[in-house]
């Protein structure tokens, strides 16, 4: 388990609900060998993609069994094991993931005609290696949940024929499933290949940021900029976990990292414990589907799909931009309600000082945006500038200055934390390869128009019932991955474009992480704040309600994605950014000055949704009613104004 259900929220394990699983702290010598394999894990990505090609197998088996060694060293796989040595018989699992990967490595041209088809008997027996070793750890670093959904799917591809009907296929023996596993359709198929061709490099592109400074920029930045106003530290909160989180891809980590700071100070201005916590787990969540990099998950995306990686960064701009405006509004709302002031303008910092001081660490970003968008590079090309400008702009100041030993740390810091992404890789390619083996995957997605009866919305809602159940306990890649082998093909089938198919399952297998029951940002901020980690989820999902809302939008309209003429689509944003400010209105029952009845709350969510969606008719119906609710609660506000008024005139003392 990621974490274990306590008497208090302020006693949930932070420390390994932002790992992903119970790290060890080791010492000694062997800390230092750990250190450089990571370092050495860096180094040949960088190598192998940028500077001498290399043949891709070998960088495919290089990246999983690397992967899974540094796991095996720093995550531990019992509770009971040691928190810092290594015991001997994750020494003797080490061996084998060495000895499995070596062979792959070794007998690459034997293997290309054998995989699958006849393997020889040590074939097998790496085979059952590498299924064990990827499982176990992905179990360390993702949790149990995984590993037994890829166990089902070899339990069904070995017993499947057994079914009655269409779900059934014919038998295959142990050694071809197994084999199969192991191929380029399998363990090494899709996921693994942009794990280790794009996403991996972004890892340390992230690290290497964070090393630099940048991330504290991103918070200074953030206080200087929104600070001073009403509810200002809510809003430093969003503007720093979208800056961040965009680079760091971990929902749970950018809450601990950023939510320590940012927490305790909108406490201080009077935002309840619960409030303060769910904006954090919010924006933090939110940070996966923020350009450019939209945690990684974008490369991951567009190597699936086929399209250029741009596009998938074109088509997220609206819906995020949408996201972060709906949870601005909504604690500015919330700040309304209760008089919540911002920070003393003279304990802030001031942006030209920041901006002078610390803006040179966001050069990478612009670098890496530049050369994606402007100078067309392939996203190798333009994370290695990323790296590369991420060095070098901290030899503008002495005192942020790298050196040998910091950017060693931050490829260390890349490969480790690049371990839970590269497990649920893997093992999402062992889930694809039964499906490509079986060709379930299509039977999977017929039933899913058949239980629809080819309704297009109630396949959608389906499809976001499956991705926010198997979200609660998966990475955001991991959950993304197995949806869209199922569900997106079903979605096609009934006439949605691939990209729009593809965005709708990723954003609800990101914002599972804000789900309740089990919504793991939701509990890390909870932990931080000391509040109860259902009421942070239950009010981070009406922060986020957008989220839930924009995905069906889009699929109706697809000019909120970016499709279309300019000016149909500026008209489709500029429409759903006010259906999104009545939608915050609505549910806070706060349309800034204005306090709002229960009717009027309920009119305006209403209101709000038909102008998110596209269309001239339906924004105008909408404009229309909400101009008469809010003209409405207008009287109302100003006969209580004079009422309240009135009441103070004519009290005791009036005459005085």
């Amino acid at each position: 388990m990621l974490f274990r259900k306590k008497k208090d929220s302020d006693e949930i394990d932070l420390k390994n609900l932002d790992q992903e699983g119970s790290r060890r702290e080791l010492t000694g010598g062997i800390d230092n060998i750990v250190y450089v394999l990571a370092i050495f894990m860096s180094l040949f990505h960088i190598y192998a993609l940028s500077i001498q090609a290399v043949t891709m197998w070998y960088v495919y088996s290089f990246h999983v069994g690397m992967a899974a060694v540094l796991t095996f060293a720093l995550y531990r796989g019992s509770a009971k094991s040691s928190g810092n040595a290594i015991p001997l018989y994750d020494y003797l699992i080490i061996a084998a993931t060495v000895f499995a990967f070596g062979y792959l490595m070794v007998e690459v041209e034997g293997l290309v005609y054998r995989i699958g088809v006849s393997p020889t008997t040590l074939d097998l027996v790496v085979s059952i290696i590498l299924i064990l070793g990827v499982l176990e750890f992905t179990r360390r670093t993702c949790g149990n949940i995984l590993p037994t959904i890829a166990i089902i799917f070899l339990a069904y591809a070995q017993f499947g024929h057994l079914l009655p009907g269409r779900y059934g296929h014919r038998a295959y023996s142990w050694g071809k499933t197994l084999s199969y596993m192991m191929g380029l359709d399998g363990i090494f198929s899709t996921p693994i290949q942009a794990s280790a061709s794009f996403v991996f490099l972004f890892i340390v592109f992230g690290a290497f940021l964070s090393v630099s400074g940048a991330s504290k920029f991103f918070i200074d930045l953030a206080v200087s900029v929104s600070g001073a106003y009403r509810g200002g530290p809510a809003k430093v909160a969003i503007i720093s976990s979208a800056l961040f989180g965009t680079v760091s891809g971990n929902s749970v980590a950018n809450v601990v990292s950023s939510g320590s700071f940012t927490i305790p100070m909108m406490k201080s201005i009077g935002y309840k414990n619960a409030f303060a916590a769910a904006v954090e787990a919010t924006a933090s969540t939110g940070g996966q589907i923020m350009p450019p990099i939209l945690g990684s998950a974008a490369f991951i995306m567009a190597s699936i799909i086929g399209i250029p990686y741009m596009e998938i960064v074109k088509a997220s701009l609206i819906p995020a931009l949408l996201y972060f405006y709906t949870v601005f509004i909504t604690v500015d709302l919330e700040a309304v309600k209760h008089n919540l002031t911002g920070l003393p303008k003279d304990q802030l910092p001031k942006f030209k000082t920041v901006a002078l001081k610390e803006g040179y660490l966001i050069l990478p970003l612009f670098v890496l945006i530049f050369t994606l968008a402007v100078l067309d590079l392939s996203p190798i090309r333009a994370s290695v500038w990323g790296i590369v400008t991420a060095i070098a702009v901290t030899y503008l100041r002495k005192e942020t200055r790298l050196g040998p030993r910091g950017i060693l740390k931050a490829l260390s810091d890349g490969a480790k934390s690049s371990c839970g992404v590269i497990a649920a890789c893997a093992t999402a390619g062992i889930v694809i390869g039964v499906l490509n083996l079986t060709g379930v995957g299509l039977k999977f997605a017929s039933a899913i128009v058949a239980l629809s009866e080819g309704n297009l919305w109630i396949a959608l809602v389906m499809t976001m019932i499956a991705c926010l159940i198997l979200g609660m306990g998966l990475p955001t890649t991991a959950a993304y991955l197995i949806c869209a082998s199922v569900a997106s093909p079903a979605l096609v089938q009934l006439g949605v474009s691939e990209l729009a198919s593809h965005m709708f399952v990723f954003y609800f297998a990101c914002i599972s992480a804000i789900t309740p029951p089990v919504a793991l940002a939701a509990y890390a901020g909870a932990g931080l704040a000391k509040a109860k980690p259902i009421e942070v989820a239950f009010i981070a999902c009406k922060l986020g309600i957008t989220a839930f809302i924009v995905p069906f939008m889009f699929i109706s309209g697809p000019s909120l994605l970016g499709v279309g003429k300019t000016s149909v689509i500026l008209l489709a944003t500029a429409s759903a950014m006010i259906g999104a400010t009545l939608l915050a209105c609505g549910f806070q029952l706060q349309a800034f000055s204005l306090k709002l009845d229960k009717v009027s709350g309920i009119l305006l969510v209403l209101c709000g949704l038909v102008l998110i969606k596209p269309g001239i008719s339906s924004d105008a119906a909408g404009l229309a009613v909400a101009a008469v609710v809010l003209g409405f609660a207008y009287l109302r506000n100003k006969k209580a104004a004079a009422r309240k008024d009135g009441t103070a005139a004519s009290g005791p003392g009036a005459d005085a």
